[in-house]
């Protein structure tokens, strides 16, 4: 049997102190793992208890975009290989869950009026969100760009892992603005036993395909997992780009690893071998 285990962050780059609130996502993934529950579960419900808690930028303490309007991403990725995003969804606290429903469809991501019409036919309420203004997230500078997201990376018993991604966007963005939380490769990757996911600058993320880029460098072994993610950070990334990775593999507990501020916390099931 495989040991269970998780691994989140809150976000990279200024922000409000987060860790306590993260703390409390893991104890409910490793619930969950421990009563013998899923990767995929233990993930999402995770993500959602983020989602709910205004103090991260996503679902509920989403940053509003540049016209005032919030709206949300969130993906979701099984090691044997289902997909699922939506993005720039209006009235959706809890963008997580309707990306999961989709791991099972034919289709991988939805996005703006369509995605949230398709959430409506399968019973997710509609809800609005007030959002946060920029400055409210960051303090006193209104200059500063956060990129913050939240993610969640679960292992259960059986071996499968699951990534799960959620954000409110990046602040001082236009309305159609696309960063890394929704699109594969760039803010996350699942495969084989290995995840990881970025949280920070979704363009620098994008352009350098990090998530997989740092996953193909963990897989081929030259380096270790804390040396591939600096590797991918310190290579891939300018440094005036705040950028965090966190990942876990087949075995062990998770690692982050950041150029700026990012909460992080792991949990691993003690083995009773």
């Amino acid at each position: 049997m495989v040991i269970p285990a998780v691994i989140a962050h809150g976000g990279a780059g200024p922000g409000p102190a987060r860790q306590d609130n993260l703390q409390v996502a893991i104890k409910k993934a490793a619930e969950i793992l421990i009563a013998g529950g899923s990767a995929l579960d233990a993930a999402v419900q995770a993500c959602v208890m983020l989602e709910n808690d205004p103090v991260f930028n996503a679902g509920t303490g989403s940053v509003m975009r540049t016209d005032g309007s919030v709206l949300t991403d969130a993906s979701i990725q099984t090691g044997d290989g289902k997909i699922g995003f939506v993005i720039a969804m209006e009235k959706t606290p809890n963008p997580i869950l309707v990306a999961a429903d989709l791991l099972d469809e034919e289709i991988n991501g939805l996005t703006s009026e369509g995605a949230r019409i398709w959430a409506d036919n399968r019973g997710h309420t509609k809800k609005k969100v007030i959002g946060v203004s920029p400055k409210g997230q960051i303090g006193d500078s209104e200059k500063e760009i956060t990129g913050d997201t939240v993610g969640v990376i679960a292992r259960d018993r059986t071996g499968m892992i699951v990534v799960a991604t959620s954000t409110g966007g990046c602040s001082f963005r236009p309305p159609g603005r696309v960063g890394d939380v929704p699109l594969p490769g760039s803010g996350f990757w699942a495969e084989e036993g290995l995840a990881v996911a970025a949280t920070g600058i979704g363009e620098a993320i994008t352009r350098a395909l990090l998530s997989n880029k740092v996953y193909e460098k963990i897989k081929d072994k030259t380096y270790s997992l804390e040396e591939s993610m600096n590797w991918g950070i310190n290579t891939l990334i300018s440094p005036e780009h705040s950028v965090g990775l966190i990942a876990l593999g087949p075995s062990g507990p998770g690692l982050g690893v950041s150029n700026t501020d990012m909460p992080w916390a792991t949990w691993e099931q003690e083995s009773t071998e």
